[in-house]
């Protein structure tokens, strides 16, 4: 019996978990122009990425938010959570054991014991005194591996949780860095806007002094009016946006925004790090959204297994032993002595369909979670191209405003040199600075979208995480291909 028992319990009914099948390009439809440029296009990234923004505010406020923020204390208590419930589902592979002890001292008069109508319901009058020992063992064996597959699949949702934190801490390190950039862009924005406010201030005087000389129209003033107040409403705008993305940036850092602010920065430099592109293989394992989809899916096929393990009857084995005695002092002794030992196999004959429909329930839980894994991968694909395609077309468009303000700078060297020698006025100088500080107000724009779009890029590709198929954890992807981390490239802005 022991044997067969032995034998039985190797088996484990149900399905056994293969990877769903996807469609995997061999390389990224805009990554052509990015891997030209890429002295190693196959590099890891670095887990702390945002070093290589050369920023100490950044990098300090990343790692506040890493240990503060909320959501990530949220998704950490959820991946301790999945870990409990590893360690619950496999102690039902081991048996119980319990002990007991026990002691009571009843009397009973002699008018309760006459009243009795038989001699067994009442005991004779007098005190008794009753005083036991005992251990029991209880074991129901996982025939049909039941239990082996609920463990299996608290497992692999643990490790679903696992990269799930793992996204969390990536999501929620881009978004402090992309707030921080926005908040940076808008601080060059602030600065070039007021200056335009004090030129436009300054045209506006000198037209409204020639419409009394009868120089300049009405309509003169008006339109030197309107240009004014327009370069008003966008100051204004843009210091509500920087105000709002100093609000973000203290909620993803877990403090109140009315005790934060961050010092403004009217020069601030943008730096364009170069982002290591991997192969689409490879972002099937450094994608923390598409590995907590396939552990979800495996999970969800063990859960098959489990439902119908239920068809098959339980054997439980128990044992139970112990001493019972008016005393203490004589209670451990052989006479004293109870034990019982045996088998109990029960099973199931008729639940209405309910075993049947719990089947089907697991089956089509599967192949839901197997349908979002593939739409993780899918949306994995797209997120990188529209990155690259973001990088690309930002990139040509940074070096077009940069040519358009070098040559509006010369412009403006000229029309000032003319001023100088008394050629042109200074309303003509004053309005050719107005064009040169908005091409240069164009390229911070363009310099500032571009470094939030690395930032995107980053997090599509997994910002510096992977997932080790071998050990079933998260891993650093630096530390599995022993590479370096990429090297920054410095895209900043032209001097004045």
């Amino acid at each position: 019996m022991a044997v067969a028992t032995l034998v039985a319990a190797g088996c484990a009914v149900g399905p056994d978990y293969r990877k769903p099948t996807v469609e995997i390009p061999a390389s990224f439809k805009e990554g052509v122009d990015w891997q030209r440029a890429e002295a190693n296009p196959q590099a890891s990234l670095s887990s702390t990425w945002w070093l290589d923004y050369h920023d100490d505010t950044l990098t300090h406020l990343i790692e506040q938010s890493l240990k503060a923020n909320q959501s990530i204390a949220q998704a950490e208590a959820a991946y301790r959570l999945a870990q409990a419930t590893v360690l619950a589902n496999t102690s039902s592979l081991f048996p119980t054991i319990t002990a007991g002890a026990s002691g009571s001292r009843a009397g009973t008069g002699t008018g309760a014991a006459s009243s009795g109508s038989s001699a067994t319901s009442v005991s004779a009058p007098g005190v008794r005194n009753s005083v036991s020992a005992n251990l029991s063992a209880s074991w129901e064996l996982d025939l049909w591996g039941q239990v082996r597959r609920e463990v299996e699949s608290a497992k692999e949702s643990a490790q679903a949780s696992d990269a799930q934190l793992a996204g969390e801490r990536l999501s929620i390190a881009a978004a402090v860095a992309t707030d921080y950039f926005q908040l940076r862009q808008a601080d060059v924005d602030i600065d070039l806007l007021k200056q335009q406010q004090q030129i436009d201030t300054r045209i506006l005087e000198m037209t409204q002094a020639s419409f009394k000389e009868g120089i300049s129209s009405n309509d003169d003033v008006l339109t030197a009016q309107d240009t004014l107040e327009v370069v008003i409403a966008d100051l204004q705008s843009t210091e509500t946006t920087r105000e709002q993305d100093e609000h973000a940036i203290a909620v993803l850092l877990g403090v109140p925004p009315g005790g934060f602010s961050i010092e403004p920065q009217q020069h601030y430099a943008f730096v364009t790090p170069a982002v290591p592109l991997a192969v689409p293989s490879q972002l099937l394992l450094r994608r923390y959204d598409v590995v907590s989809a396939e552990r979800t899916a495996a999970a969800a096929n063990a859960k098959i297994g489990a439902a119908e393990a239920a068809f098959f009857p339980t054997l439980t084995l128990s044992a139970e032993g112990g001493y019972q005695h008016s005393a203490l002092a004589n209670l451990f002794s052989l006479p004293n002595r109870f034990w019982t030992l045996g088998p109990a196999l029960a099973g199931t004959i008729f639940d209405g369909g309910a075993r049947t429909a719990a089947v089907r329930e697991a089956r089509a839980t599967y192949d839901e979670n197997v349908a979002s894994y593939r739409q993780a991968v899918l949306t994995a694909f797209q997120n990188v191209e529209d990155g690259l395609s973001s990088w690309n077309h930002l990139q040509q468009q940074a070096d077009a405003y940069a040519h358009i303000y070098r040559r509006n700078q010369q412009l403006f060297d000229s029309e000032h040199a003319q001023f100088q020698i008394g050629t042109a006025s200074e309303q003509a100088l004053l309005t050719q600075q107005l064009t040169l500080l908005l091409a240069q107000q164009n390229l911070s724009d363009t310099q500032a979208l571009l470094t939030q779009s690395s930032v995107s890029l980053v997090k599509n590709l997994g910002g510096g995480w992977q997932w080790d198929d071998a050990k079933g954890v998260g891993v650093d992807a630096v530390a599995v291909s022993g590479q370096q981390p990429a090297t920054a490239t410095v895209s900043a802005l032209p001097a004045r």
